[in-house]
């Protein structure tokens, strides 16, 4: 081979390089985390989905946390570090027991929360809903719904969740000074079965118990399904947040008063294009606060329609 052969050979060899090293070598490993297997979920992952197709030099990963354990989350966070993950956008279920948890994590990746906040930790922001306003949105539909007052029993999977404690928080701040009494939260550890159960107990132990609220995406379905089964649709009143299937159903049959939905396919599509800049170095989508909220929506029985069709596409339904 002659001198001007060997030299447009590893010339060649150069630019191969370099573009093997542009197209694969930077490319960012992202994830995101579920607290449990809802379809309030699905929502979230076409979001991560759309911003995977924007974003050509990033890789995402979408991790369902099945049995809603803290324990789960942390294999799933363990299995992604050594896969060699750059950045997790993880929903805590236990926010003050994970802290440590998570500031383990930030020493090898970025860390952000989203859906349930852990803001002791040295997570880089929290995505999703200002659950202490959410709350407060839902103490008012529960004070429009009775207007003279009554009793209420309120329902969650899991009181360690940040969500669920804020969510609660602005329920009460609204309540306070009125007629309505809240009786009780009762709790489910993110089982369907026990969450229906909770409420049929209700029903039969509080006969004058005058409405019920479901604080996460299955609770409302549980409420409506245990309320039907007691024969006393007519005279309960629910209150609940996001947007499950039955729920919605339950507002457009005039079941179910009102609920509060959120935006979880912006948590996913925010989470994964702030991850994605600040891991290219641009922080400027991160606020001072560390906190990206994204606002929550009303649904009562006049807007139901069109935001079940929204929702519906979002899912990928006709």
């Amino acid at each position: 081979m002659n001198l001007t052969s060997r030299i447009w050979l590893a010339g060649f060899c150069l630019l191969i390089s370099v573009a093997c090293s542009q197209s694969g070598g930077s490319s960012k490993k992202l994830a995101f985390v579920t607290n449990n297997a809802a379809d309030f979920w699905t929502i979230a992952r076409k979001g991560c989905e759309k911003a995977d197709a924007e974003l050509a030099d990033v890789s995402v990963e979408f991790k369902i946390t099945s049995d809603g354990t803290a324990a789960e989350q942390k294999r799933i966070v363990d299995d992604l570090l050594a896969k060699g993950v750059d950045g997790i956008a993880i929903s805590p279920v236990d926010p003050d027991n994970q802290t440590q948890m998570i500031n383990d994590v930030t020493k090898q990746a970025l860390v952000l929360t989203q859906d349930s906040d852990a803001p002791n930790s040295n997570r880089a922001a929290y995505v999703g809903t200002d659950n202490v306003a959410a709350g407060r949105q839902a103490g008012e539909l529960i004070k429009e719904v009775l207007p003279q007052g009554g009793r209420i029993m309120i329902f969650v999977g899991k009181l360690d969740a940040r969500n669920a404690q804020e969510r609660l928080q602005g329920i009460k701040e609204t309540l306070r000074g009125t007629n309505v009494q809240i009786i009780d939260v009762r709790t489910d550890d993110t089982d369907e079965v026990r969450a229906k159960s909770n409420v049929s107990d209700t029903l039969v132990r509080y006969p004058d118990v005058a409405g019920l609220v479901g604080l996460w995406s299955y609770n409302g379905p549980a409420i409506l399904n245990a309320v039907r089964d007691a024969g006393k649709t007519n005279q309960i009143k629910i209150v609940c947040f996001d947007e499950a299937d039955q729920t919605l159903a339950g507002v457009r049959d005039g079941l179910i008063y009102a609920t509060v939905v959120q935006q979880p396919f912006e948590f996913g599509y925010q989470a994964i294009q702030i991850m994605a800049k600040s891991l290219a170095g641009d922080r400027s989508s991160i606020p001072a606060s560390k906190q990206v909220f994204i606002p929550t929506l009303v649904i009562k029985r006049d807007n139901v329609g069109e935001f079940t069709q929204k929702i519906n596409g979002l899912r990928g339904r006709s």
